[in-house]
């Protein structure tokens, strides 16, 4: 078994089957292993080919029809029972044994959902499943059927989410405690990534960030080491991850002494995100945080090199991301503020005209009252002379 009784990953299925029965659907269509792990327990990383568990409404035994490869890992670590194997060869069709199972099931001419956005769904998987299913079943979207019901996070899944911030933690320290000049970058990230492996996380699903000189501007890792310079700066933005759970972080680092748009930035993003962190109340629409965001940085004259959204949801995932989305934080979201709901906040210019780069991101979580910071690094400006 994973990480939880098997009693949770029954109430789970069973939250999830009465959603389906609401829907009027006959089954879920399960793709995505972010709902394999949560659901079933199944920890893998058979999603990156064809892979889909059925979940139906009325209580059947759950199937997984997965490559041989991944067998003994979903027998050893889920509560599924039936696991069906398609081959490899060159006339496989692992669309075509789904239909079979949904036909054994007595669900042709019912409708199932697919969760379609999901990594283990590519556009060709989709395509095959929709040709196998012509004639047998309608299918509708489901991909936000588990989704939402993962957003509100049990106590047990904060454990492990508290001991992911500690590791972020960590791995901030490490990067800041090994910048100085001359370093490559990339011993930064080796740093950062030594802290939470050593301190028993899991690898990430994405990263580390840890972008240096002008590319600290850039929101995305870049391929080549690089040198740090005597005055530089390093941007830092990382997942820690323990049993597939994240909480991330954002911090600068700057080697020599900063200037004064440096430390204008810095006050900026730092007063933004205080800001924004306070309105993480339960009730309120998620979009409030991105008004504050957008209102802020707008007047102080960064409407160019503010991002359009500004944070994410954040859960257990799997590669290629560690943002756990949707939700996204953009101005507009209704999604209403639940106790339980994980949500990772940062503030991030990127000038191209100057090259400065400045961020603050912390992971919170919603409460019954004021939201609670899980990150226990400083904000503050790390400056490294």
């Amino acid at each position: 078994m994973s990480n939880f009784p098997r009693e949770t990953y029954l109430e789970r299925t069973a939250i999830a089957r009465a959603e389906l029965a609401r829907r009027g659907l006959s089954a879920l269509l399960v793709l995505a292993q972010e709902s394999h792990y949560y659901l079933f327990g199944y920890d893998g990383g058979g999603y990156v080919f064809f892979q889909c568990a059925v979940l139906t409404a009325e209580g059947d035994p759950v199937t997984l029809l997965c490559r041989r490869p991944d067998v003994a890992q979903a027998r050893d670590t889920s509560t599924i029972e039936d696991i069906r194997i398609w081959l490899n060869a060159k006339d496989a069709d692992p669309a075509g044994q789904l239909r079979d199972i949904l036909v054994e099931r007595g669900l042709a001419g019912s409708t199932v959902g697919i969760e379609m956005d999901s990594h283990g769904c590519t556009g060709a998987t989709y395509a095959a499943i929709a040709g196998a299913l012509d004639g047998v079943c309608d299918h509708v979207d489901g991909s936000d059927i588990v989704r939402r019901q993962r957003l509100i996070k049990s106590e047990a899944e904060l454990v492990y989410i508290r001991e992911a911030a500690k590791l972020a933690d960590a791995a901030v320290e490490a990067v800041a405690s090994a910048a100085r000049p001359g370093v490559l970058d990339s011993t930064l990230t080796a740093a950062a990534m030594a802290a939470m492996l050593e301190g028993g996380g899991d690898m990430p699903p994405a990263g580390p960030l840890v972008n240096s000189g002008r590319r600290a501007i850039y929101g995305r890792g870049v391929g080549g080491a690089r040198p740090l310079e005597t005055q530089d700066q390093v941007m830092i933005e990382l997942a820690g991850t323990y049993r597939r759970y994240n909480c991330c972080i954002e911090r600068v680092v700057i080697l020599g002494s900063p200037s004064e748009a440096q430390l204008s930035m810095y006050r900026l993003v730092e007063e933004t995100l205080r800001e924004m962190l306070e309105a993480f109340r339960p009730g309120e629409p998620l979009g409030v945080v991105d008004q504050i965001h957008r209102a802020r940085l707008d007047a102080a004259g960064f409407g160019a090199h503010r991002y359009a959204a500004c944070g994410y949801s954040l859960g257990a995932t799997y590669r290629p991301s560690w943002m756990d989305v949707p939700p996204m934080i953009y101005a507009d979201n209704p999604l209403e503020l639940r106790p339980g709901m994980v949500f990772f906040p940062h503030v991030m210019l990127g000038d191209a005209d100057s090259g400065l780069a400045m961020g603050v991101g912390q992971t919170v979580l919603v409460t019954e009252g004021a939201p609670e910071v899980l990150n226990g690094f400083p904000l503050e400006l790390i400056v490294r002379d």
